[in-house]
């Protein structure tokens, strides 16, 4: 009876070491079928602000170890500067998860830093597939009272945005999906959320900061990430060009020329910045 008792004691005791850890990813073991997504945010925001897409994909099927939402040192900084924190990104997620490739959802002015990512520092190379949500591929007027050199670069007409789409059609390994609402009232006009040369969808009708929560928009999402142009059959390529491709005389205003307003307004309605600066003293965006 004792005998039995141990042996039973013995193979629980062999069966709970068996088990994952606790909070141990039983999905962690790298898997060619399930390609790792990073999720990047737009202007201003942060990994938060995107999480409800991150949080869609677990839910979906994918692995969280193979999701990540990121967040740039700076939001509102430069789109060269956020090329390069995406590299960084899809470095580490594809040296955590053993993947040699990953997909990119981008919201906003992501899909900018994105797009810069992918033609000038490599990234195609790695990326698979990229989505852009609601991204002013030709810049918005909108950005003309936006900050930092994010929203500078934003404004129609910029020298980034003109060198950025003089390269249209350099990208041509990765898989491109670039999804715009009718009803997005920081792209202005509209018709710069179209990306010529590769497949377009409109949705309607979430807002701009709806794209990342919306339903519909994340079943879109997720169909390509599975199945490439395959998942989104009513997605086409942009017949012509956009009617609206920019003008240069937009290029050189802003509202916070000199800076100072800039800094007024970072330093009273974002906390985080002003801790920033007293970190790092003299730092600036």
């Amino acid at each position: 009876m004792r005998m039995c008792a141990s042996l039973s004691l013995l193979l629980f005791c062999i069966a709970i070491a068996a088990l994952p850890a606790a909070g141990q990813d039983v999905f962690a073991t790298p898997d060619p079928e399930v390609i790792p997504v990073l999720v990047v945010p737009g202007w201003s925001d942060h990994a938060p602000t995107v999480e409800p897409i991150r949080r869609n994909l677990i839910d979906a099927g994918w692995p969280a170890t193979r999701v990540d939402a990121m967040s740039f040192r700076d939001a509102v900084g430069s789109n060269e500067d956020h090329a390069r924190e995406i590299g960084l990104a899809v470095e580490r997620l594809r040296a955590r998860t053993g993947s040699a490739e990953i997909d990119i959802v981008a919201h906003s002015m992501g899909g900018l830093a994105v797009r810069q990512y992918l033609a000038f520092h490599g990234g195609e190379e790695v990326v698979r597939r990229a989505i852009f949500l609601g991204t002013p591929h030709r810049g918005t007027l909108a950005a003309m009272l936006a900050w930092g050199e994010g929203g500078r670069e934003m404004v129609p007409g910029t020298d980034f945005l003109t060198k950025l789409n003089s390269e249209e059609g350099r990208i041509q390994e990765t898989e491109l999906l670039a999804v715009r609402t009718p009803v997005d009232f920081r792209v202005i006009p509209s018709s710069s959320g179209l990306l010529p040369g590769v497949l377009n969808l409109e949705i309607c009708c979430p807002s701009h900061t709806q794209l990342v929560e919306d339903r519909r928009t994340f079943e879109v999402v997720a169909d390509f990430l599975r199945e490439g142009a395959e998942g989104v059959p009513d997605a086409a390529i942009p017949a012509e060009r956009p009617e609206w491709a920019g003008s240069g005389r937009f290029g050189e205003w802003s509202p916070w020329g000199d800076g100072v307003a800039e800094s007024t307004v970072r330093w009273w309605f974002f906390p985080s910045w002003r801790d920033r600066d007293r970190r790092d003293p003299g730092g600036g965006g």
